[in-house]
């Protein structure tokens, strides 16, 4: 019995027992976690590969485009893989009567609970991170990616040995193409005047970029036009010669997207850039961002409830995790509703940490209303020690 110990034998047992379980939490986190983002990832990416296949991108550019959508994949899953972690953990456990002998070893809920609740807090802070700084970040790095590819797709359509379309009045024809991009052997007819129509040869040649327009640059070649009112071809021969391929769009015409922007960009948005209807979905999202790293820790505790909670019981061991697997569907569901209507009315705005920070403080009194209170009562005398230290500053 852990109460018939000395007091520093008693903390070690209790630091050993909280690095055990610990560890299995953060290990099965990372695990869950690593292997639904692949999935997700690999599910994806398929959207991309059409782009590889008809127009010919390296997987270097593929691999590039599809991993800045990692980041946004462990945000979103995260809070849900942290519940899943510890319901799985804590009822294997109670199941192999781990958490029998520790009871019957002297440790109470909390500090049972302890692990998990670490193990959240970690998943809250890396929460944090991700949506403040890194899904942001990748996000408009994915963006601009994806912006420049087809902005330039026309650089990725040259093909060697075949006849390239790259629109209905452009064909390029490259013999070989080298290591360090030399385009040798072209063959270019140009149609883009009705009544000019051209063919161009040329030795060898380079695709270029130039303010993200792509051009191609023709060395010791031919341009020939035949004149349809003499029927005589004239012949321009050159020693460098450049032809702006076809591109969608300037660069400069690419708007932000909202998942791009800084959290400041989304809490104080710019009225000359942002409309006024649009007004509360910034607001929203910069919310959300504040807000839902709490639903790790409340979706943890949540699954510490349904298995700490109540006796052994084959029923309750069914029952009640399946009832914890709703609550946390539910409250995803009350967090997207409440979204909904604080986009609508800025008003409702508090429902929104009100919702992601609220089950985590009704679980804990739920769990242990004594050591809830204990450490409450820490935070308020640490509380106003601050405002004093504050106060006396000033």
């Amino acid at each position: 019995m852990s109460f018939l110990l000395p007091y520093s034998l008693k903390q070690r047992f209790y630091l050993i027992i909280n690095r055990y379980i610990l560890y299995r939490l953060l290990a099965a986190l990372l695990a869950i976690t690593g292997i639904l983002v692949f999935l997700v990832w690999i599910i994806q990416s398929l959207h991309f590969v059409s782009l590889v296949i008809d127009h010919g991108l390296s997987l270097q550019v593929f691999i590039k485009l599809t991993t800045w959508l990692i980041p946004p994949y462990v945000a979103i899953l995260l809070p849900i893989t942290t519940f899943i972690v510890t319901l799985f953990i804590y009822d294997s456990m109670k199941r192999e009567r781990e958490l029998t002998v520790l009871q019957a070893a002297g440790l109470s809920l909390f500090p049972l609970a302890m692990p998990g609740i670490s193990c959240a807090v970690i998943a809250t802070c890396i929460e944090f991170f991700l949506n403040l700084w890194l899904v942001p970040f990748s996000y408009h790095a994915f963006r601009q990616e994806e912006f420049n590819i087809r902005n330039q797709i026309a650089t990725y359509l040259v093909q060697e040995g075949v006849f390239t379309h790259i629109s209905n009045t452009l064909t390029v024809y490259v013999r070989s193409r080298t290591n360090d991009g030399t385009l040798r052997g072209l063959l270019i007819e140009d149609d883009r005047k009705p009544n000019d129509h051209a063919t161009i040869l040329a030795t060898h040649g380079t695709i270029t970029l130039s303010h993200n327009v792509p051009h191609i640059i023709l060395y010791d070649g031919s341009r020939q036009v035949l004149d349809h009112k003499t029927g005589h071809l004239n012949t321009l021969t050159f020693h460098k010669y450049s032809l702006t391929l076809p591109h969608r769009h300037q660069a400069d015409t690419r708007l932000p997207d909202i998942s791009e922007l800084s959290l400041s960009g989304l809490l104080y948005p710019d009225q000359h850039k942002v409309s006024q209807r649009d007004f509360g979905k910034f607001k929203v999202e910069g919310w959300k961002r504040l807000s839902s790293p709490f639903t790790c820790l409340s979706f943890a505790f949540v699954g510490l409830i349904a298995i700490l909670q109540g006796q052994f019981s084959r029923y309750e061991d069914v029952i009640r995790p399946f009832i914890a697997v709703l609550t946390v569907i539910s409250l995803l569901a009350l967090n997207l509703f409440c979204q909904n209507l604080a986009g609508r009315n800025l008003i409702l705005l508090p429902l929104i940490p009100l919702i992601s920070i609220l089950p985590a403080g009704i679980c804990a009194i739920i769990l242990d209303p004594i050591e809830t209170r204990k450490i409450l009562k820490h935070f308020k005398i640490l509380a106003n020690r601050m405002i004093r230290l504050k106060t006396t500053n000033d």
